[in-house]
């Protein structure tokens, strides 16, 4: 399937001149269009909430989209990396009139798979950083890490309700997974409150 992709910023703009680029586009290259996607939208919106994204989800192996130029699929860099990310793991081929711009097979499209492949590499670790920084901080500054104390002793609060069964369910030899799967919490609660709460 062939599709040609339009958009304009706002009703003031007209599409026509956009679908005519196109036409004479896929008429010099022999090529039908199967279906136009138009719509008046800014680029900086979401993908998902523009008709692109509903014709991204759609789009299989070997269709082509073709469009104006590439700043009509997104209006910032990283939008329109994600975009044809998105097309070149389908294998969907992005092809623009004015910047000449072919992303397919060739060369150009293997770096280009390498510089996202790289991007998103370079993004985790960056989140990671980012976290272990700021986990690292808190500890400096005193801040206690992990489950809340007062949620474990909420938990505990059954324990307590059920202590008896809890001493006859140890009695007969009942792991504490057992015990926790009968009253509906954790190993781990049941194990700590057997530890540190429950005197014999």
């Amino acid at each position: 399937m062939i599709y040609g992709y339009i958009r304009v910023s706002s009703d003031k703009q007209t599409v026509e001149n956009q679908r005519y680029e196109i036409i004479r586009f896929c008429e010099s290259k022999k090529l039908i269009i199967d279906g136009w996607i138009e719509e008046t939208i800014s680029g900086t919106k979401e993908v998902n909430k523009r008709a692109l994204g509903r014709l991204l989800r759609k789009v299989q192996k070997g269709d082509i989209i073709v469009c104006s130029e590439l700043s009509r699929l997104g209006r910032n860099l990283f939008m329109i990396m994600q975009i044809l990310y998105i097309c070149m793991n389908k294998e969907c081929r992005v092809w623009t009139v004015k910047d000449e711009y072919r992303l397919g097979e060739d060369i150009q499209s293997k770096v280009l798979a390498f510089a996202f492949a790289l991007s998103a590499e370079i993004e985790r670790n960056l989140i990671s950083l980012r976290t272990k920084e700021a986990l690292a901080r808190k500890r400096a500054e005193g801040v206690r890490l992990g489950r809340p104390t007062g949620s474990v002793r909420r938990e505990f609060r059954k324990c307590y309700r059920h202590e008896k069964q809890i001493r006859a369910w140890l009695a007969q030899g009942m792991s504490f997974t057992y015990i926790g799967d009968k009253l509906g919490m954790t190993r781990n609660t049941v194990s700590h409150y057997c530890k540190d709460f429950l005197r014999e």
